[in-house]
């Protein structure tokens, strides 16, 4: 089990204590996001959809690179490893 920061904007501080950073507990970036899911259920509605996936809107960086972009969600997570959470702001 690695000691992982999460990073949050601002606008998603409020729905865990007003913290943008602190440090949980993971193996890996999917073990990570079922524990922000369980332990932080507020965050987890504007972070993840119903089928558990992030929003569209939501993007994870994970140690500056996009959740996305990795070959599956089971990355071993190191300690010191980042998950930077960031919104996408779109509209006219």
């Amino acid at each position: 089990m690695a000691r992982v920061a999460i990073q949050l904007p601002q606008l998603l501080g409020a729905m865990c204590g007003d913290r943008l950073r602190f440090d949980i507990d993971a193996a890996t970036v999917a073990d990570a996001f079922d524990r922000l899911r369980r332990e932080h259920p507020q965050l987890a509605l504007h972070l993840f959809d119903e089928s558990g996936a992030l929003r569209r809107h939501v993007l994870c960086f994970v140690n500056e690179v996009n959740s996305r972009w990795l070959d599956a969600l089971d990355e071993p997570l190191v300690d010191g490893a980042e998950l930077m959470f960031m919104q996408a702001v779109t509209g006219g």
